[in-house]
Parts: C-alpha cells; structure tokens; sequence
C-alpha cells in the first residue's frame, strides 16, 4: 500500500511533508496545516518516537528487546509496548487457528539461509525449524518473556510497523494534530487531506502496478504479499510463513485489509495470506471495523 494526495482539487492550507526510515523501510508523514518550520519539534519526536520503538522490536538492532528475547530464550523486564504487542498477537492467534504466529521467525532464517546457498530449504531443514515454531512455546507477563521450545525465536515484523504507526498517531493527536497522513510502511489516515476530502491510498503490486485506489479518513490499512519480498534472486522464497505447515503462505498472493488500528490491519493482512478465503469473513467478524480492500 501507499499513500497519495488527497481527492479533489487542491486548496490553500500548509503541509508539512517528512520522509525517513523505520525497520529498515521507508517512511513519511504528511501535516495539514502546519508550516515547515513549525514542523521541527514535531519530526524531532517523531524521530525518538521511531529510535525508542525500534530499540524494542527491530530484529536488526541487536540491543533491541526481542533481539535480546531471541537471544536468550528470556526476556526481564519487557516494556509496556512489547506486552501490548505480545497481546494484540495472542488475539489474533486464536481467532486465526494459528495462522498468524510470531515464532515462525526460525522457518524464515533456515529459508534464508538456503537462499544464500542458491537453493531451496530442504525437507530435514524445515521440519527442523518447525520444531521449534509454536505460540504455545511462549509465555509473558510484566516480569518477563519466555520461549519454551530451544532454538525458539520471535519475529514482530508481521504486526510492529502497524503497532509503530498506531504509536506515532497517538504522538500527534497528543499535540493536537488531526488532519495527517502516516505511512511508516502501514498507513493510517486522520482526518482530511489539504483540500478537505479524504485521503487516496493506492494498492500495489510488487511491480508498481496500481491494482485500488480507496479514500481513507480516521483509518488504517495494510497490505502484505507473500512474494512481496523473495529471499531468493528466483524470486522462489517468500517471507510469508504458514507456521501450521512449515511452509509458504501461498493462500493469497496479496491481501489488504483496513481497520480502525494500524496493528490490526498489520497482523491480519499478514494471517490471511495463509488462510483460505471461505475463511475470511467469519474471521473478520472478531475485529469490529475490519474489511478486506483487496484479496486473491
């Protein structure tokens, strides 16, 4: 998904644009009705905003509390956001059967690993990382967080850039902002756009190609593709996991679901990738204002 301008012809009122990096992947903000010097302190906290989130679920910070979980099996003293996270997680898990499942971070590094050796992962070497693959494996409460299984490990990635940019909201509001675009890689629209209709966002494939335009206001969305990202030059190895099967979510070859919150939309576009579509609708019945925008 990606944002764009607003619908309707465009009217007087500043914007402020920003443009940056979180987890690893572009980001931007639009501001309606603030000049680009005032703008200053608010990037500025957006920015910390950003460094405190990634130091607590970025898989490439190795400082960062899940790297620090992974690490380890064990994880004192978890901040608040990864406790909420860890709980949105929980939620989704059982209404999804298990589609969605963080642990499945083993099957994408034993993926991986094979791709840098130019071949597919084997038999033996998924059913090796499947072991150690399972949400019942991880236990948490304020004090700490647990993987049971040995070899155990978390990825977010399928539900922190949604929470990161519910965060970053929230930021805004508090400073009494209510007409922004964020896309800090899922988007979350408040508001208007500068010519006072809602804000456009497009859908895309992993080729550029717009596939829905939709107007957005006070709302998120989300969208993931199993062959979005291929750990492969063949382009053979997605980053989207079935964590029941140990194999690739091939159910949907792109998915993108709105909601109230930018997590939730996150956490299910990535879950319904794996999940047949006859399944779709009663799932969605579980998270109020959810919808799908786009499947096949």
């Amino acid at each position: 998904a990606f944002a764009c301008t607003g619908i309707g012809a465009q009217a007087a009122p500043s914007v402020a644009r920003w443009r940056g990096t979180a987890l690893g992947a572009g980001c931007s903000l639009e501001l309606v009705g603030v000049e680009e010097t005032a703008a200053a302190p608010i990037i500025m906290a957006v920015q910390a905003e950003l460094d405190r989130l990634e130091g607590i679920f970025s898989l490439y910070r190795p400082n960062s509390e899940v790297s620090r979980l992974n690490r380890v099996g064990r994880l004192d003293m978890p901040s608040p956001d990864l406790l909420a996270v860890l709980g949105t997680c929980d939620h989704i898990h059982a209404v999804t059967g298990g589609a969605f499942d963080p642990t499945v971070q083993p099957l994408f590094v034993a993926s991986a690993r094979a791709a840098a050796n130019g071949r597919l992962p084997s038999n033996a070497e998924i059913s090796a990382a499947r072991a150690m693959v399972g949400w019942d494996g991880v236990t948490y409460d304020s004090r700490s967080v647990r993987l049971a299984r040995p070899g155990a490990a978390l990825t977010l990635n399928g539900i922190a850039q949604g929470y990161i940019t519910d965060r970053v909201a929230d930021l805004l509001r508090r400073r009494r902002l209510r007409n922004v675009l964020i896309d800090m890689g899922e988007i979350l629209a408040l508001g208007h756009a500068p010519d006072g209709a809602a804000w456009c966002a497009g859908i895309a494939d992993s080729n550029g190609a717009i596939l829905r335009r939709l107007s957005l206001s006070d709302r998120a969305l989300a969208t993931s593709a199993p062959k979005g990202t291929t750990l492969d030059p063949k382009g053979q190895i997605g980053h989207i996991f079935d964590p029941r099967s140990g194999s690739q979510a091939s159910a949907a070859s792109i998915v993108s679901v709105s909601a109230p919150r930018a997590d939730i939309a996150d956490g299910l576009s990535t879950a319904l990738c794996a999940l047949p579509k006859n399944a779709h609708a009663r799932l969605l019945q579980a998270f109020p204002g959810a919808r799908i925008e786009l499947s096949f």
